[in-house]
């Protein structure tokens, strides 16, 4: 019995000097008070000593995105931003998910970065203007993540910081082709319903209201007339459908520029039931659902920007070690070819705009060119609408 306890004694101790030596594979346990956790980073960047921050190549990576005001059945910005997030990290093995805060406030979408950091996604992907404040909180207390913001100005940030690379796109740009493109397609009472009244909604807009004067005054009509109008919201309610089916039934318009992510919604459903008018769609060629839910042929055309490409292309140089080349910078993306429409980051679709004899392909080509080449230019000011000479806008302000 003596033996059989010394036996014992000997190897409680063992296991004893085992279970202080702290043989847990390296987790660290939580916080005592609840907090969220840092991770370490992944991987120092080799170039630049390691004060870059951010998740690089050569070490796995998770990527999540984070919703806006929208949520990803919105047939535009979110939508668009997580196809592409979850189709490149398929594409690649990479984990991946998404998170949409519980309201609309900064500190639901901080509350949404602690989650995702929680959880180990070291690449978080936030489309839309909403994230700047979230950007100024959890940048700096996050360095071992990398931020890809989409529609996030320097203007609105500030000093961008390391971990961060900001986009925004030149609307202004693809809006003045849709508004070239509908009136010399014969539309001319023309209505822009936009979401909410923020910068990118703006450029959309004001663009769009020079590409339609451009046009009239081009073809010398007099008779061209724009209604404009903010939803106040990014999605179509009872209450917009109303006030456009009062622009389709009672006022003789024609074409609707829906832009506002699901406010696409409302203007569709005002449409369906005229026929022959026409809704122009945003972000991305929204022609496959519109036409879908509305009737075929109801979208003249759509107002895109790269949003897609983007992500595949920064994901693309995250997972490359690459992120240290945009960490801290932002860029305005527009127009990179004279000759290829399709390769620029605004445009309108090649493939299903309703050409006629008015506006064709060439024509579409020949105007890029012209802006291109500097020939064309559209201003990006949004502190006023735009002058006019050849039409009349008629400024609604918000429906709400």
């Amino acid at each position: 019995m003596k033996k059989l306890f010394a036996i014992l004694l000997t190897l409680a101790m063992v296991l004893s000097l085992a279970a202080c030596g702290g043989g847990d594979s390296g987790k660290t346990d939580a916080p005592a008070d609840g907090g969220s956790q840092q991770q370490e980073p992944a991987q120092t960047p080799a170039d630049e000593g390691g004060d870059e921050g951010g998740a690089e190549g050569g070490a796995d990576i998770r990527v999540a995105m984070i919703t806006d005001y929208g949520d990803i059945t919105d047939q535009s910005f979110n939508q668009t931003t997580y196809e592409a997030s979850k189709a490149w990290c398929e594409a690649n093995g990479v984990d991946f998910t998404y998170y949409k805060p519980a309201g609309d406030s900064t500190a639901e979408r901080v509350a949404m970065v602690e989650k995702a950091a929680d959880e180990d996604y070291n690449v978080i992907v936030m489309p839309g203007f909403a994230f700047a404040e979230t950007i100024k909180e959890c940048a700096d207390a996050y360095p071992e993540i990398s931020f890809i913001a989409l529609d996030v100005a320097e203007g609105d940030v500030g000093t961008i910081p390391s971990n961060t690379y900001c986009a925004v796109y030149k609307e202004e740009l693809c809006g003045y082709m849709a508004g070239v493109a509908a009136v010399k397609l014969g539309y001319t009472h023309l209505g822009y319903l936009g979401g909410m009244a923020v910068p990118a909604v703006q450029r959309f807009g004001y663009g769009f209201i020079q590409g339609v004067d451009a046009a009239a005054g081009e073809l010398g009509l007099s008779d061209v007339v724009v209604e404009y109008v903010y939803g106040n919201q990014f999605f179509g309610d009872p209450d917009i459908t109303a006030y456009a089916d009062n622009w389709y039934q009672n006022l003789g318009v024609q074409a609707v520029f829906a832009c506002g992510g699901g406010i696409c919604t409302s203007a569709g459903e005002a449409a369906a039931k005229v026929p022959g008018t026409k809704v122009i769609g945003v972000d991305v060629d929204q022609s496959f659902t519109l036409d879908a839910a509305y009737g075929e042929g109801v979208t003249l055309t759509s107002a895109m920007k790269g949003l897609a490409a983007t992500v595949s292309h920064m994901l693309d140089e995250v997972a490359a070690g690459n992120f240290a080349n945009y960490g801290g910078k932002a860029e305005a993306l527009g127009l990179v070819s004279g000759d290829d429409p399709e390769a620029n980051y605004v445009l309108i679709p090649m493939e299903t705009t309703q050409w006629g004899d008015g506006f064709t392909q060439d024509d579409y080509k020949a105007l890029v060119k012209d802006m291109f080449d500097g020939k064309i230019t559209v201003s990006d000011d949004i502190s006023a609408m735009p002058e006019t000479s050849n039409i009349q806008v008629n400024d609604l302000g918000n429906i709400k």
